[in-house]
């Protein structure tokens, strides 16, 4: 028996929904991921993850979870804590995979530490005072400028201020909601993405896929809104450029322990360099969404995606 034919005889549960602010975006990647499980022959069920999910695990009789949830309580490694308790093997990375990445700061700190580009940065708290540290953003990063709260996903409250004015209200409002907020220098250039699947000897980095959103910036609309963003794979940069955004960006899956399944997020800049921005241990499988079509450029239909990220449960099994 097969790896496959053995996750066969398995029911599947697919996970999505969930608590976190991109709901809706989820149940859209638990759709289309239990819509292909379906047309390739495995047993399969939605799971919404509630409050007491080992119950719901062992009501619809779930032997395998497909995690399709985005954001909080589902990429926080929170879901996979509960999975590793109730002993059900589930795709994608695990509790610390998961963790490290949805948190940007701590993300931030391991690619220093690996030698991978990011860029520069500063740590904003409600607790100083928000004139000062508007004077020391202005100075160290200068405008425009990326604000985006540490732990979050979609793009949910980014902005990049250009002008003080603009930099105190967006900051204000930032530390408001999330008491904490990281200023980033902002990055003139090309957004570019990179997909990681796959485990072992079957792990790759997908082609560079180059973003061009049709509003300021790759923002939640841009991202999910058919028409609002022009998906164009391979990316326009040169050779040596694909070179080295496919290989830091397996370096940096691999260097925040992501498994499975993982997009790398990163801008090339006028001058030729890359820097690496957020990395997502659950990046979306929706029509729009840019996983899928950078496995279509390389031949892979979404089904066969889907199989792809399946075959990481076999590492817990």
């Amino acid at each position: 028996m097969n790896d496959l034919e053995l996750l066969r005889t398995k029911r599947i549960g697919v996970l999505c929904g969930g608590q976190s602010s991109e709901r809706e975006i989820s149940f859209r990647s638990g759709r289309g991921v239990y819509e292909a499980l379906l047309r390739q022959g495995f047993d399969a069920v939605i799971v919404d993850p509630g409050p007491d999910l080992p119950a719901q695990l062992r009501e619809a009789g779930v032997e395998v979870a497909f995690i399709a949830l985005h954001g909080g309580f589902g990429e926080d490694g929170t879901i996979q804590a509960v999975l590793d308790y109730a002993g059900i093997p589930y795709t994608g990375s695990g509790v610390l995979g998961c963790a490290l990445t949805l948190d940007k700061l701590q993300t931030k700190r391991i690619l220093l530490a690996e030698g991978l580009p990011t860029p520069r940065f500063r740590v904003v708290t409600a607790a100083s005072p928000l004139e000062a540290d508007v004077a020391a953003i202005s100075a160290e990063l200068g405008l425009p400028v990326v604000l985006k709260p540490i732990r979050e996903g979609s793009s949910f409250g980014v902005s990049i201020p250009k002008t003080e004015e603009q930099l105190i209200a967006d900051l204000a409002a930032l530390l408001d909601t999330y008491g904490t907020a990281l200023a980033e220098a902002y990055i003139a250039g090309t957004e570019l993405t990179v997909g990681i699947i796959g485990v072992g000897e079957r792990l790759q980095a997908l082609p560079v896929l180059e973003l061009v959103p049709h509003r300021e910036f790759y923002d939640y609309e841009a991202k999910y809104t058919k028409g609002l963003t022009d998906l164009i794979v391979p990316a326009r940069i040169s050779e040596a450029a694909d070179r080295e955004a496919r290989r830091i960006a397996l370096a940096a899956h691999l260097a925040t322990s992501c498994l499975g399944v993982s997009r790398v997020d990163m801008h090339l800049d006028e001058a030729g360099g890359l820097w690496i921005t957020e990395i997502n241990s659950s990046p979306g499988l929706t029509e729009t969404s840019d996983l899928p079509a950078a496995a279509a450029a390389i031949g892979m239909s979404y089904d066969e995606l889907v199989l792809e990220i399946l075959r990481s449960v076999l590492v817990r099994m």
